[in-house]
Order: C-alpha cells, then structure tokens, then sequence
C-alpha cells in the first residue's frame, strides 16, 4: 500500500513539472480544426499506462469551449439555411400567384380580342392584336426573369441544404466520437478501481 502511494505521489509530482515546461502547448489547441485540437489534446497528455492518459483541466476546458463555438457556428448557419429556405418558399408562393395573375390577364386579353372597340374608339384588327401581343411579351418577359431568378433562388437553395446536411452528419459523428471516447474513459476508470479494491 504504502509503495502505491509512492509512486501516486511520483505521478502527481512529475505532472505538475512536466505541465509547467508545456506552458505554450495549450495555444497549440486553440488553432485548427476540432479534429487537430483534438489530436494535439491527445498529444499533450501523458500516458499512465498504455489505455490511460491524464489530460489538463485547463486543455480539455479550452478544447470544450472551442467545440461549444463550433456547435453555436453551425446551430447559426443552419437557424439561416432555415430562414432562407422559408424566404424561397414564399417566393415560390409569389411566383404561382404572378402566374395566376398572368393567366387571368390573358384570358381578359382573350376576351377583348373578340371586340374590336376600345374605350370606345375603333381599332383595326391588326393594330388591335399588335398591341394585345405587345402586352403578353412584356407579361412573358416579367414571368422569364422571375422564373430564372426562382431557379437561382432554388439552386441556392439546394447548396445550402447540402451543407447543412454535411454539418449535421460531421456534428453527429463528432457526437458519436466523444460518446465512445467518454464511455470508453469510464470502463478505464471502472477497471482501474476495480483493480485498486481488489
């Protein structure tokens, strides 16, 4: 008993040398992306033995606030894909209510190319549908320009989703790593104080 002690104490007194001659290691951390601070996290620390390491509160503090971040990053850009895919529903509403309203307008159109007076005043047939095919292009043009501005809306769209689809696969394995990780580290310990009661 007396000789675990020893050498617990051996421990204890070697991290806390070892910790002070690191003293710029926890800015090697701070950078990169979560996968390099984690593996940095993972160099930093001592083995105790060859499944145990011993990691600085200080490290894995920094290492949790910079996940934390990320978290609150991608929970912002996925709140904003939300927003925009919301914004491009309401413009598909726009869209199909200019297309109603373009169909009614020409129906009207329709109509009044049976007639041929106007306010009125008598046209010629053919100045008449000159001017009521003049309408429809513009009518026609409008509905181009919104339409392709609709696909380039919903292109965007697209891309967006991906990436939100892609952040949220990468935050779910990230999840699932650190499950393993932490569940693993609880067998370790449970098996160390298996191994010290016994």
């Amino acid at each position: 008993m007396f000789k675990k002690l020893l050498f617990f104490a051996f421990i204890v007194s070697s991290t806390t040398l070892f910790g002070q001659n690191k003293r710029m290691l926890p800015f090697a951390i701070q950078e990169g992306t979560l996968n390099e601070q984690f593996n940095n996290l993972s160099n930093m620390s001592r083995s105790q033995n060859v499944d145990f390491k011993l990691i600085r509160r200080t490290n894995l503090d920094i290492v949790r606030a910079n996940v934390l971040d990320s978290i609150s990053r991608y929970q912002k850009e996925i709140a904003s894909l939300k927003a925009n895919s919301s914004s491009s529903t309401g413009t598909i509403s726009a869209l199909q209510d200019s297309v109603t309203t373009l169909d009614a307008a020409l129906q009207a159109e329709q109509h009044k190319t049976n007639s041929i007076s106007f306010l009125g005043i008598d046209f010629s047939k053919g100045s008449y549908h000159t001017m009521v095919w003049s309408i429809i292009i513009v009518f026609v043009l409008a509905f181009l320009v919104t339409l392709a501005s609709f696909r380039k809306a919903k292109v965007d769209t697209n891309e967006h989703k991906k990436t939100s689809e892609q952040l949220q696969e990468e935050l779910q394995a990230l999840r699932k790593k650190s499950l393993e990780k932490e569940q693993q580290l609880k067998r370790q310990l449970l098996d160390e104080q298996m191994k010290r009661g016994s």
